[in-house]
This record gives structure tokens, C-alpha cells and sequence, in this order.
């Protein structure tokens, strides 16, 4: 029996393992071939609710999978493990939806995925999100669990509306305390997105994903997790 305290807590670690990956398997039901799972891969970003964000092309296959079924799963995993099947594992479930309000997803998509700047600008990519219904997660060997959306999904917290301006403060005047959770001397670290799981620093052309042990909810927080853990 799986308790609520252990449904929280799993239901945090597949979120956070969603968060540290980039990229990851979309499954369309096909238009073409009469609902054949369809799978291609896809630049995802999970979003301060945990619902996953997708530029794509009306032109793509799996767009026109989407159109004529909303119905989608998304996989990503560890890829450092070399043992495949017991490296963690997450399965989406949901739907995926057009944005309507694309320059407001395209801000925060973009700081993690600037090469896409060209793809934006095209008038035939959209953005859709992905609402987790349900999720599998594996974090191991024996850690298999369901995870219903409900359990999974975050409700609206101050950070979510309070982002753009504690980024644009914690760059400018806490760089070193960012250098230093990057391991970084010379280069430069930019931190480029905060959520109630923890934060992400760009070095180059790499992006570091950092877990918080606690909800990071409010700007406060994010200046005390940034600044003063940092030390």
C-alpha cells in the first residue's frame, strides 16, 4: 500500500527527473496508418506546473497525428546509466493542446532552447502543452510506480509570475554565488530558470539542472536557496 506521503514524494522525484532532461520520445496516435503509435523525438520543457511545453511545425507528422488525436505519451530517461533497464524512466500520459498565448510561452521556452529563436519566428510552429493524466515512472530496479496527474500536477505559486524579475536580479548582482554552483571560475553562468523543484544554470552551451531539497516557491526563497546556500 502506497501512502499519500509516498505518493507526494514519488510523484516530486518523476517531476524532477522530467526537469533534468531536455529532450525525449513523443508517441502520436498516427492519421496515416489508422492510430499506429507513431513515436519521434522532441525538445520538451517542463513548465512551473509540470506540464510539458512543445514547439512544433504544422508540417511535422506528429502535429497532424495531434490534430486528428489529442492523445500523446512522452518518454525520456537517464542516459548516464549504462544499464538500461534499471536506469530511472519517466512515462507521460496526456493530451497535448495549442497555447494560445505564444510570445508568453515562447519567453520562457526560449531561455532554454535559443536555437529554436529561428523555429519561432516561423508562422507554422506552434506551441502545445501536455497535461500529465498519468505518469510511470521507474527511478530503479523494484522503484515502479503509477502516478495519477492529480498527485503530479503543482498548483500556482508566487514564482510562477515572479521569475522573470528575481532571474534578472540573481544575474546581476549574485553571479559569483551562480559561478559557484556551476564549478565555474572563468566561465560565465547564467541562471536561466526557477521553479518549485530547484533551478537551472547555463554555462556555454550546457545546462545544468540544479535539485532544491525543498519547494522553492516565492522569490525569497529563491534568493536565500541562490545566495546564501550557494555559500
Amino acid at each position: 500500500m502506497i501512502t499519500d506521503n509516498n505518493k507526494t514524494a514519488t510523484s516530486v522525484e518523476a517531476r524532477k527527473l522530467l526537469r533534468a532532461h531536455r529532450y525525449g520520445a513523443l508517441c502520436t496516435l498516427s492519421k496515416k496508418f489508422d492510430g499506429h503509435p507513431f513515436a519521434s523525438i522532441t525538445p520538451y520543457l517542463v513548465d512551473h506546473d509540470g506540464s510539458l511545453l512543445i514547439l512544433i511545425s504544422t508540417l511535422a507528422e506528429h502535429t497532424k497525428n495531434i490534430l486528428h488525436d489529442h492523445r500523446v505519451s512522452l518518454i525520456t530517461h537517464n542516459q548516464e546509466n549504462p544499464h538500461i533497464q534499471t536506469q530511472g524512466r519517466v512515462t507521460v500520459l496526456g493530451s497535448a493542446i495549442q497555447v494560445a498565448d505564444r510570445e508568453k510561452a515562447g519567453l520562457r521556452y526560449l531561455r532554454y532552447f535559443p536555437e529554436a529563436q529561428t523555429y519561432f519566428a516561423m508562422h507554422d510552429f506552434s506551441f502545445y502543452r501536455i497535461v500529465p493524466e498519468a505518469i510511470r515512472f521507474i527511478g530503479g530496479f523494484g522503484q515502479i510506480h503509477w502516478v495519477k496527474g492529480v498527485n503530479y500536477n503543482v498548483a500556482s505559486y508566487p514564482l510562477v509570475t515572479q521569475e522573470i524579475d528575481i532571474l534578472a536580479e540573481l544575474n546581476s548582482l549574485h553571479e559569483e554565488s551562480i559561478r559557484l554552483y556551476a564549478a565555474q571560475d572563468n566561465q560565465k553562468a547564467e541562471l536561466i530558470g526557477l521553479d518549485c523543484d530547484g533551478f537551472d544554470i547555463k554555462v556555454g552551451e550546457k545546462i545544468m539542472r540544479i535539485q532544491s531539497d525543498v519547494p522553492i516557491l516565492d522569490a525569497q526563497q529563491a534568493r536565500f536557496t541562490i545566495i546564501n546556500k550557494a555559500r
